[in-house]
């Protein structure tokens, strides 16, 4: 194949969504609708690659930074040369007077389309072409699913999951700190020996995790994810010191350079970039390479539908300090189980192993997309 056949011909975001109609509360409130970005790249030689970027919230936004500004410096490209067309948007759109995160969002859906488009072009899996294993990957039930319901009743949907072979689960705090103990109490006494861990949604105070703190050691949670908003180290350093169980977060931080300061500080020991937000594999990769140097796990947050989280689980059998892999048990998500064929299979031990397809893995539903058009407004009320 030439270098011709690899060029870049059209790129192009499809911005989707699908209304909820029984979505969990959370700490940003209750889902009303999920939304999706999928792109897709095509070379002059008619090879098509596809990727995610996250929606932001603003999923016609996103889309139209992909449909114009993005669109216009890639095209021509190579498409086989992932590191130069990340340098490319890098220099003429997110480190320069650019949108910030809502560029770093948009790029990535591109560089997971070109990464597509390289194993599809030699035949390979996405782990394999990354120098990567098949292997077990160890799964926990999260996503948008196991909101503020009463302790009995998170009981018996965490009881469902587990059944279905789960050996970890996520559960949501942010409510208020009494209500939250309660939960993490209720389900430790059902289920006393899985991974439980907690994510507050950036809804917490430092008061609030002081409370929290004893009841997350007594009942040996594995984590407490994002208690606050990406950009307040301060309350991060403190709060790390309030007791063992390690602070998560990293799905609100954009690329490298952010991943840096998170790392030096110290106070954040679970890493999560999200492959549809931070900037794509390209640099998923530089930030695992970059956590390794400390021993430091990358547990990517999932995106939530079948293309990030067949992305991910290639993108984890591909490093050396791969950690947990997030699987969205949402009651309601097409954009897992429709958009493409499910890629989060369980084991008999509660792992995921990737796809041999080539590339990222997946065949994508692209009548799906264009019956689902996108719906303006909030995710969550």
């Amino acid at each position: 194949m030439t270098s011709k056949d690899t060029r870049i011909a059209r790129v192009e975001a499809f911005p989707s969504s699908f209304p909820v109609k029984q979505g969990p509360t959370l700490g940003i409130g209750r889902a009303v609708k999920r939304d999706l970005v999928a792109v897709k790249v095509t070379t002059e030689g008619g090879l098509a690659g596809w990727g995610e970027a996250h929606h932001g919230r603003c999923p016609g936004a996103v889309g139209q930074i992909v449909n114009t500004t993005l669109r216009q410096l890639v095209t021509g490209m190579d498409a086989t040369d992932v590191v130069g067309t990340w340098a490319r948007i890098y220099q003429r759109q997110l480190g320069s007077h650019g949108m910030g995160a809502a560029t770093a969002l948009a790029m990535s859906g591109i560089d997971q389309a070109l990464w597509d488009i390289r194993g599809k072009a030699v035949g390979w899996p996405l782990y394999r072409l990354l120098g990567g294993a098949s292997k077990p990957i160890p799964a926990y039930a999260g996503g948008i699913s196991l909101g503020y319901q009463e302790p009995a009743a998170l009981v018996d949907e965490a009881r469902t999951l587990v059944e279905a072979g789960y050996r970890a689960i996520k559960l949501r705090f942010g409510d208020t700190a009494r209500r939250d103990i309660e939960r993490l109490e209720a389900i430790r006494k059902a289920f006393p020996s899985i991974t439980v861990m907690v994510d507050a949604n950036t809804g917490y105070v430092l008061d609030d995790v002081r409370r929290v703190m004893p009841a997350l050691e007594a009942n040996d949670a594995a984590w407490l994810e994002e208690p606050f908003p990406a950009h307040d180290y301060r309350s991060y350093a403190a709060a790390s010191r309030f007791g063992h169980v390690p602070l998560a977060a990293g799905e609100n931080h954009y690329t490298r350079f952010e991943f840096n300061r998170v790392i030096e500080d110290g106070s954040i020991s679970v890493l999560q970039p999200d492959l549809s937000k931070t900037g794509g594999i390209t640099e998923a990769l530089r930030i695992a390479a970059m956590a390794s140097a400390y021993k430091l796990t990358i547990n990517p947050h999932t995106s939530a539908s079948g293309l990030n989280m067949s992305a991910s689980i290639q993108f984890l059998c591909a490093i050396d300090n791969g950690g947990w892999f997030e699987a969205d048990v949402a009651r309601e998500n097409p954009f897992r189980d429709e958009l493409v064929e499910r890629p989060d299979r369980l084991d008999a031990t509660g792992c995921v192993r990737p796809t041999e397809r080539p590339g990222l893995g997946v065949e994508v539903n692209e009548a799906f997309l264009r019956a689902h058009p996108v719906i303006e407004g909030p995710a969550y009320v």
